[in-house]
Order: C-alpha cells, then structure tokens, then sequence
C-alpha cells in the first residue's frame, strides 16, 4: 500500500452517554464516560493505518497530558509522529461528545490545531512530496489547507479532502483536489447550492462523493449516478463513522482499486466502525473489511 499523509486535526474527546440530551439550565444524569484520542484529522490517520496504510500525520499539540496521550495513541496505532511539532502556550484540542440516541452532539476546542499554520508545514514538504494521497480535512486553519491543496497540485499529488467542518470552497480550490467527500447537507455548503444530489454529482464526475449516512454513498463516474448501499448493523455509536470512511477511502486508492471499489471499501469499513463505542476504538481492521466483503 502506498503512502498515505494526513495533515489535520488531533483531539481528546471526553464522551458522555446519556438517555436524554439537557435542555438550557438543566442537569441530567449520564450513564457512561470515556476519554478517546481523536480529531477528524487523527481519526482518519488511525483508521487508514488499521487498514494497513503506511501513515503520517501533520499535526500540532500542546505541551500538556492530553497531547502525550494523543502521541501515545499514534504510536500505538502504527501512525508516524515525525511529522507532529507541539507548542509552547497553548492547550492541546479537545472535544466534548455527548451521545443519545443512537447520535451524536459534539464541542470542539481547537486549541493546538489553530496553530498548525503554512509555516509549520513547510518544514515537511519534502515529506509530502513522498505522499501518494494527501487526506485533508476543515479543523484546521483553511490557509493552511489551501496551502497544502495548492502545493499538491503543483507536484501532482492526489488530495482527498473531507470538507467538515463546511465551509464555502473557491471553484479554484475545489478544481484542484482529486477527490471531494462532503455528506448530504455539506455540498450544500460547500458549494453554495441548492442543487439536488445527482445534479451536483453529475457536476463533477469521479471527484465529487456524497456520504449519506444510513442511506450510503453516491458519486457519478461519468456516465452515471453511482449508488453504493450501506451496510445493516446495530448501531452503537457514530461518532467517528465519517472519518473511517474517508480513512479507508485513501486506503483503498492507494490499493489501485477502483473508485467503486474503494467507496465500497470505505462503506462497509465506515459501517463496522458504528458497531463499538469511541471514534478509534471501533475502528475496523483491514482483514475484518476483507472478512465482510468475501461473505457479502
């Protein structure tokens, strides 16, 4: 597999599970509390390692016990560190999860993350020049995004960029990336329309993908709207089910499978991943997509 570089975001999460979300002023009580390393950038670095891709992660943390553990949680979870510059002054990125109803609600303190600006990835541009997928995502400085975005066009690196949180992107930045996946109220954002889903897609063909939750993925190949179904399982918590998918999705490019074939990759990688509690915890291994897919 080949070389796969995230720049983006590193958190703590602290997840809460309760019956009931509170109303303004109001106090209830949880059922369960758990902390989990994650991040959207540092959720999709973990899980395209766990499917066996060779990964790095450009990252920023603070001096503090969260980013050690976060350090930790990277080594552990085979993704190379020597990409990641901690600084002084400012407290590693957190988010608090709350989680109910089979969904969830989630806070998000940069913290570290609003640090990781151009500069700070210019030092590992010979380092991104190795990559043969770059995966980005919007917890981070859009600058600093736009930088990378840039920087990979002009030395022919495939980007794939998850953009959430949504912003409106420029036609120049969304011409330049190689692969596009908001979910089905993003584009509308990003795009700044109110285009239905296979108007869009018919826009940008085999660059454009939709993620749609329960109802799956849709992307067009350019001769028609691509509909790939998610997969039936009991739901246990979601938080993190989007940034499997797009792990697994730059995993599965950089496998030299179709465009089809890594969407459904990512599909049933994504659909596992709802099946356990915690963004990486639930995370599925190459050989238990691999185990899903032959039995299908």
């Amino acid at each position: 597999m080949g070389n796969i570089i995230v720049v983006g975001s590193a958190n703590l999460d602290m997840v809460c599970a309760v019956d009931k979300r509170p109303k303004s002023g109001e106090t209830v009580l949880g059922n369960d509390f758990f902390t989990s390393p994650g991040g959207k950038g540092a959720n999709q670095a973990v899980a395209a390692s766990k499917l066996g891709g060779n990964v790095s992660i450009v990252a920023c943390l603070g001096y503090d016990a969260f980013g050690d553990q976060m350090l930790e949680n990277f080594e552990n979870n085979n993704v190379s560190t020597n990409l990641i510059t901690k600084k002084e002054g400012v407290s590693s990125g957190v988010a608090s999860i709350v989680l109910s109803d089979n969904d969830n609600s989630i806070i998000v303190v940069q913290g570290a993350n609003e640090k990781l600006d151009v500069d700070m990835v210019k030092q590992f541009e010979d380092e991104l020049l190795k990559a043969d997928i770059v995966l980005l995502q919007l917890e981070v400085p859009l600058k600093t995004v736009e930088y990378v975005i840039n920087f990979c066009y002009e030395n022919k690196i495939k980007v794939l960029l998850n953009p959430a949180p949504a912003v409106e992107l420029s036609c120049e930045i969304i011409d330049r990336v190689s692969y596009l996946t908001p979910n089905e109220h993003e584009y509308k954002i990003v795009f700044n329309t109110q285009e239905e889903i296979p108007s869009i897609l018919a826009k940008y063909p085999n660059k454009l993908i939709i993620t749609e939750g329960s109802n799956g993925v849709r992307f067009h190949d350019g001769e028609q709207v691509r509909h790939v179904p998610s997969i039936k399982v009991d739901v246990k918590d979601t938080t993190g089910a989007g940034d499997t998918f797009n792990g697994a999705l730059a995993a599965g490019i950089t496998e030299c499978k179709s465009l089809f074939d890594s969407v459904e990759y990512a599909v049933v990688a994504s659909g596992i991943s709802v099946t356990k509690l915690g963004a990486q915890p639930g995370m599925p291994t190459q050989v238990e997509v691999l185990k899903y897919l032959q039995n299908k």
